[in-house]
């Protein structure tokens, strides 16, 4: 969740470097919110959601799928 401390909060605001899922949770947060601007629409949230969607899927076929197709082939196919 994107509830950390307000003085990391700060710090990350500032630049310092994201160390925990809920600072990476709170910095994507805080990003999405200051898209949205103070009075959001249904098309907005849509708009959102496709992006964090997108990303998601992206972050998969580039990276998360590479990586598990070398642990397949290292430790053996699970799927026969």
């Amino acid at each position: 969740m994107p509830y950390i401390s307000r003085t990391r909060r700060d710090e990350i605001n500032k630049g310092e470097f994201i160390e925990t899922p809920g600072e990476l949770n709170y910095f994507v947060t805080d990003t999405l919110l200051d898209y949205l601007g103070d009075a959001p629409n249904y098309r907005d949230f849509n708009e959102v959601m496709g992006v964090l969607e997108c990303c998601k899927l992206e972050l998969y076929r580039r990276m998360i799928a590479p990586y598990e197709d070398g642990k397949k082939e290292l430790n053996g196919d699970v799927f026969k």
